[in-house]
């Protein structure tokens, strides 16, 4: 089974959580969020699998700039995070119906 990481190259806890990833020998597929956001649909299913709700990936700064906030209707904040894929904290790593947050990037290693 795959490893997928939604991944923004420029964000240091991305970069190291693919890094780990690589050093225990795991080629992920590597989804540019920022440049291919998740349908609706899809962030739903990560949200299941991250076991959380919108608000809880949701990034602060950006969230405000975009006018996003934590005390949103889910599927608002769904859809606001997706059209501000900025929003979105990152990296997500999944792997089949499992997945987390590289926050720290030690996270990922429960999934391998």
């Amino acid at each position: 089974m795959g490893i997928t990481i939604y991944h923004n190259p420029k964000c240091s806890k991305s970069r190291q959580t693919l890094q780990l990833l690589e050093d225990k020998g795991v080629s992920p597929d590597i989804v540019l969020y920022l440049e291919t956001p998740p349908t609706v649909d899809e962030m739903k299913g990560l949200l299941k699998k991250l076991g959380l709700k919108a608000a809880d990936i949701l990034r602060q700064a950006e969230a405000k700039e975009a006018g996003l906030a934590k005390d949103m209707d889910e599927d608002a904040l769904i859809k606001g995070m997706i059209a501000n894929p900025r929003c979105i904290e990152r990296p997500i790593v999944v792997k089949g119906a499992k997945a987390v947050l590289g926050r720290p990037p030690e996270n990922v290693l429960a999934l391998i």
